[in-house]
């Protein structure tokens, strides 16, 4: 029975006597009908019932938590439920996740060209006479920058042709 003799918002709603044992009354006070019309709406009472008395007394609280919430999520979208939420947030995370490596991406080909820009002016300022012959100009690590250099724009066009593509997906222009 709730405070002041009146009945809780399970027995209002089903107008019947609220008795000082009612299972309901500790989760579905009288201040807070519609949580128990929603749940009532969904799930039933005696379904509701049958799941209070099959769980532990400290457990209960949280479960009726968690009715109230599925029923608010089956009035929404009576389909999917929590599960069509939990699935729209995991694309949103999917896609961002897609978003955050295409950034990540051109950081490292930004960097990556800017790398490839010092390296040639340190060369430039090499002493001449640590070259020792003409062979060191042909050594691995200039092969390396000169390949990068090729490569680097057919990456920057792979980067610029995903920017192109979520530009259509979010509407507005991500690259000039």
């Amino acid at each position: 029975m709730g405070a002041g003799n009146s009945p809780c918002a399970s027995c209002k709603l089903l107008r019947r006597r609220c008795t000082k044992d009612c299972a309901f009354a500790p989760y579905f006070p009288a201040d807070e009908p519609h949580k128990f019309a929603i749940v009532h709406k969904v799930f039933g009472a005696s379904n509701i019932s049958k799941m209070l008395q099959e769980l532990p007394v400290e457990q209960r609280a949280d479960a009726v938590s968690s009715l109230v919430y599925e029923a608010n999520a089956r009035v929404r979208d009576p389909v999917y439920g929590c599960v069509g939420a939990i699935s729209y947030l995991q694309n949103q995370v999917s896609e961002l996740q897609m978003q955050l490596a295409v950034a990540q991406a051109e950081i490292l080909c930004i960097q990556m060209q800017q790398h490839q820009q010092e390296e040639p002016s340190a060369m430039m300022m090499m002493q001449p006479q640590l070259l020792q012959n003409e062979n060191e100009l042909s050594s691995p690590h200039l092969q390396y920058f000169t390949t990068l250099g090729s490569s680097s724009s057919s990456t920057n066009n792979v980067i610029h042709e995903s920017f192109k593509r979520e530009s259509s997906v979010f509407g507005y222009d991500m690259v000039s």
